[in-house]
């Protein structure tokens, strides 16, 4: 009996690697950041001048900002507006 999503056909096991609800939400939220110019444009920009589809960079920048809230989380740090994504590290 398959246990995935049923979207892939031949994909008997769902993945469990990464938390589905929080892609969920970081997701979109990628898509809203690449409208804005600023890093997270730059980046998407980047990605896909490398040949990546527009997916695959939202994906990528989707996994960085995952990162940077992972990493605020485990030094118990707050996020300053006036702040950028090089200045912070």
């Amino acid at each position: 009996m398959p246990r995935d999503s049923g979207r892939r056909t031949g994909n008997l096991y769902r993945a469990k690697r990464y938390n589905r609800r929080l892609r969920r939400v970081f997701y979109p939220s990628a898509q809203i950041n690449i409208i804005r110019d600023g890093p997270y444009r730059d980046y998407h920009l980047a990605k896909r001048s490398q040949g990546r589809k527009h997916v695959h960079a939202v994906a990528g920048l989707t996994r960085r900002r995952v990162d940077v809230l992972s990493a605020l989380l485990r030094d118990n740090r707050v996020v300053s507006p006036g702040l950028s994504a090089t200045h912070a590290a």
